[in-house]
């Protein structure tokens, strides 16, 4: 079932919706930390299992697991970002850096790409760059090799795919000047950081690989690579998710965008069932987030509950299917800004302006 805002009433100033929401912004340190913690030890777990495990199957399990909780990890390490995990500003730098680190994240380039660019003008074009949609004449003049990426990438089944190229190797992993306008000694060293992590992992299962005479490649595919396909996948699909739907739209105008309140309109909270949103620590709860960024994860499924029962038509809500997600991929392909509404590659609506 799909609650999407109703655009003929008045969403209010996000102030007012802020303030409903102070008795949520209470960060809890001992908690912050314990939650990395335990996260951690699992992941840590996980990543053992595939080592130390010989039948393959359960190494892939294994392998999954530790992926799953590289997503886990990286939800606390977004929330310390935020400067919402902690009331400590340089304990949150140093746990979000620790809690990024299996997901190779540079922590200072996803704070700037995330923070100031993403939170600042969601779905707004040419500023927010998280799956912004082609118009029809930007997609004719690819050439035929960028035109197919493209239909790979909104085909529902390439998520990781466009995270993993689109946002990590383009965007933070030592970016050139066409994506990153400024240099910080910081930004540097986040990426050495990532890289040593990355060989000293790699570099780890080689020798195990050795010393316990198994297939470095096995153990490679299943300790490392899984990991990282898993991590990959999840992140690109929540983000598509968060933002994608054919009730919410994109924006090329900074004045039409600003009317439209895009900080709860171009936001969806997507339900999963089987405490799916839990394990991935409430980062569902998507238009409380971007309401106020100040909220901890351990307090937005209560933040998202108070902004849904005080303006219930003024937010989308959309109950996870896997029919609906692919046939939001199939309709959601370009975006025809004139119109207000989503194309198909031949430039034909497939939803309301």
């Amino acid at each position: 079932m799909n609650t999407s805002h109703d655009v003929s009433k008045t969403i209010p100033h996000r102030k007012e919706i802020r303030s409903w929401l102070t008795p949520f912004r209470v960060s809890r340190s001992w908690l912050a930390v314990g939650l990395l913690s335990m996260d951690w030890v699992l992941f840590a777990c996980f990543l053992t299992g595939t080592v130390f495990f010989e039948y393959w199957p359960v190494k892939t399990l294994m392998g999954l697991g530790a992926g799953l909780m590289i997503c886990r990890l990286f939800v606390i390490g977004h929330d310390a970002c935020h400067q919402s995990l902690t009331r400590h500003k340089v304990l949150n730098k140093w746990l979000g850096r620790i809690a990024m680190l299996p997901s190779l994240t540079p922590y200072s380039l996803w704070q700037v790409g995330h923070n100031v660019v993403h939170h600042g003008y969601t779905n707004l074009k040419g500023v927010d760059f998280v799956w912004a949609p082609l118009t029809l004449s930007e997609y004719e003049a690819l050439p035929s090799w960028r035109q197919y990426l493209e239909r790979i990438y909104r085909s529902g089944w390439a998520t990781g795919f466009y995270y993993l190229i689109e946002i990590w190797w383009l965007r933070m992993y030592f970016p050139g000047k066409k994506y990153l306008a400024t240099e910080r000694p910081e930004f540097l060293w986040d990426n050495i950081l990532v890289t040593v992590t990355a060989v000293a992992w790699i570099g780890s299962l080689f020798v195990l690989s050795s010393v316990l005479n198994q297939s470095f490649w096995l153990l490679m595919a299943t300790g490392f690579l899984l990991p990282q396909i898993v991590w990959n996948t999840v992140i690109g699909f929540v983000v598509y998710v968060h933002h994608t739907h054919p009730d919410v739209a994109w924006y090329d105008d900074k004045q039409k965008w600003g009317k439209a309140a895009p900080f709860v309109s171009t936001t969806v909270h997507m339900k999963f069932p089987y405490g799916i949103g839990l394990f991935f620590h409430n980062i569902m709860e998507h238009t409380a987030h971007h309401v106020d960024m100040s909220i901890p994860l351990y307090t937005l499924e209560d933040a998202q509950s108070t902004i849904e029962e005080a303006v219930p038509e003024q937010v989308t809500v959309q109950r996870f299917s896997f029919p609906w997600y692919f046939q939001t991929a199939r309709q959601c392909k370009l975006y025809d800004f004139e119109r207000g509404s989503w194309i198909d590659f031949q430039g034909q609506p497939t939803s309301a302006s």
